[in-house]
């Protein structure tokens, strides 16, 4: 069972006009501002956020309580001149617990009138959440043939490629920057995993190396697959034959 917080700039487009036509690198300050608070306020509860679009921000919030979401809220209405919102859902997978968060923004199901709090929260605080932590094998290969931009190419092909393919599996994708993605998921996260390696593979001839953590919060269950993924590159750089698939919990 997965608790996501979907956190929205409310009117952005419109609020954005107001700043007239030189106003791009200002708008880029402050979303990579608001993403840094959110991670921090968050992360501080063990949850883990995710950029989504730049006035959206994904939010792993297993455990976190309605009490918890609305001090989060006040902090980031304190610090920026925004009126955000925030979707909170659950269900037995990320795309559900997704769907269950757009349900109550839309039909307008109110936790908090007053922080612009909407939603249904899980009760249940004893449930695991499953990350996978996915890299490029041997990205120093492909940088000695193709350009900086060529790069970035493949590596945003193979974002859009792991995007449709985990959405199949009512499982969401996050790019993280480099060559490093994570996917929130479901227990069955190694199948997965090795079904989408063996495609990337075949198709787009890129070895892929997947670290998987489990456990009861998103910043622990994150942990762990980062772990994962540290011990499948200190099993290659000892000499021996490498998983491309670990998994803690």
């Amino acid at each position: 069972m997965t608790q996501l917080t979907i956190i929205k700039i409310n009117d952005y487009g419109s609020w954005t006009l107001t700043l007239g036509s030189d106003r791009e690198h200002e708008l880029q300050m402050l979303q990579a501002s608001l993403y840094k608070e959110i991670q921090k306020l968050f992360s501080a509860k063990n949850c883990l956020v995710f950029l989504n679009r730049s006035d959206e921000f994904f939010a792993v919030t297993n455990g976190l309580a309605l009490e918890d979401h609305i001090k989060i809220q006040k902090k980031l209405e304190s610090a920026f001149d925004l009126r955000l919102s925030m979707s909170i859902g659950y269900g037995e997978t990320p795309f559900e617990a997704n769907l269950k968060a757009y349900e109550g923004k839309k039909t307008q199901v109110f936790l908090d009138k007053v922080h612009n709090i909407y939603g249904f929260l899980n009760g249940n605080t004893d449930e695991n959440v499953t990350i996978m932590h996915l890299d490029v094998e041997n990205l120093t290969l492909l940088r000695s043939t193709k350009s900086p931009y060529e790069v970035s190419s493949s590596i945003f092909q193979l974002y859009a490629k792991m995007l449709e393919f985990f959405l199949d599996k009512k499982a969401i994708a996050f790019f993280l920057g480099g060559d490093n993605y994570m996917v929130v998921t479901n227990e069955n996260a190694k199948q997965i995993a090795r079904e989408f390696i063996d495609v990337v593979k075949k198709e787009q001839g890129i070895v892929l190396n997947c670290g998987i953590g489990t456990a009861k919060n998103a910043r622990e269950a994150a942990k762990f697959a980062t772990k994962s993924l540290d011990t499948i590159r200190e099993i290659r750089n000892s000499g021996k034959e490498k998983p491309e698939i670990f998994e803690m919990r």
